[in-house]
């Protein structure tokens, strides 16, 4: 802030000794905006691969999407906002508080519903969104084909530039924490949203019971780590935190409860690196997870009482440390 002041300072003195040359006051200043980088652009990425690809990934065939992917998003976003500002506007605008009215993609909300709201900062939407207008993203192999029938606008040509992974810096102990919970996340999140949208909350309930495990164990031999999600309130007693994890889900309750900023906790032992990351509440977790008396269908409450009796995991609102992913691996070589 003081460096800002400074700044500003000196742009007021020098108006003043240059003011027989201008009649431009100081709030007509412009303060440029810093050029979108290839480490914004590596940072875009990341983000819309570990907040949007749950729901949005280019990997689902047609007729298995949950969501549109983001392709799609790109390309009928630009049909409206063929301008950089106003592109990256639009999408915050509705990702912002999602709503039928405020959504360009009638066909997609009707085949798949809007979006349920996510509490995601603006800094990260304005981001993902300055990465997909500047560059090329992936296309599923049959969305060429989908656009054009669609829209019958010719033959479909993605613009944008290529990012080049050449440059990019080696990856943290961070980095490779965030992209082993990310990815298994994509892979159970992926799974679980299909079954509630298709098949309700109790097809999604069952989905947990019968197969979270095996999918979260199979990430682990893909990733060569030991992964785990715990909590403090568990459903299943196998996701019982252990005292180190206990306070680390309370660091992060506590971060979160005040809106302030925090980062995973990577704690490296020997040749083993331990990754830890809050995961946190939205409106489709609380179909399981949230007040058995307004959020979760009966159904679901009946069924949740047979199969875990003591079960401790609800009452939760959006926004809430549900648990942590714990991620233990190897530490790699400098």
């Amino acid at each position: 802030m003081k460096k800002i002041l400074f700044i500003i300072s000196l742009l007021y003195l020098a108006s003043c000794k240059n003011s027989g040359n201008s009649d431009k006051s100081i709030s007509e200043v412009a303060i440029e905006k810093p050029a979108f980088n290839q480490q914004d652009a590596l940072k875009g990425r990341e983000l819309m691969e570990a907040k949007c690809y749950v729901c949005h990934g280019p990997d689902a065939g047609e007729d298995a999407r949950i969501a549109p992917p983001m392709i799609a998003i790109k390309a009928r976003y630009l049909m409206d906002s063929p301008n950089k500002e106003e592109f990256v506007d639009a999408i915050w605008n509705f990702v912002e508080k999602p709503s039928l009215e405020k959504g360009k993609m009638k066909g997609a909300l009707k085949r798949f519903g809007v979006m349920p709201y996510q509490p995601y900062s603006e800094e990260d939407i304005r981001m993902i969104s300055e990465y997909m207008f500047d560059y090329k993203i992936e296309e599923p192999g049959w969305f060429k084909e989908h656009w054009e029938k669609g829209h019958g606008s010719g033959n479909f040509e993605q613009q944008g530039k290529v990012l080049k992974e050449a440059d990019a810096p080696k990856k943290s102990a961070k980095q490779i924490g965030l992209e082993m919970a990310q990815s298994t996340q994509n892979v159970l999140g992926k799974n679980l949203m299909g079954k509630m949208q298709k098949e309700g909350s109790v097809a999604a309930l069952k989905f947990c019971n019968e197969r979270a495990y095996p999918l979260t164990d199979s990430m682990a031999i893909v990733h060569n780590a030991k992964i785990k999600r715990v909590s403090d309130k568990t459903r299943n007693l196998r996701n019982k935190a252990n005292a180190q994890e206990m306070e680390h889900i309370a660091f992060f309750k506590d971060k979160i409860r005040a809106n302030e900023v925090y980062e995973p906790i990577v704690i490296e032992n020997g040749d083993k690196t331990h990754f830890y990351a809050p995961i946190v509440t939205n409106d489709m977790c609380l179909k399981c997870h949230g007040n058995p008396s307004k959020d979760i269908p009966s159904e679901v409450v009946s069924i949740l009482n047979e199969r875990y009796p003591e079960d401790a995991a609800t009452g939760y609102s959006t926004n809430e440390v549900r648990g942590i992913w714990s991620i233990t691996f190897q530490k790699e070589e400098p």
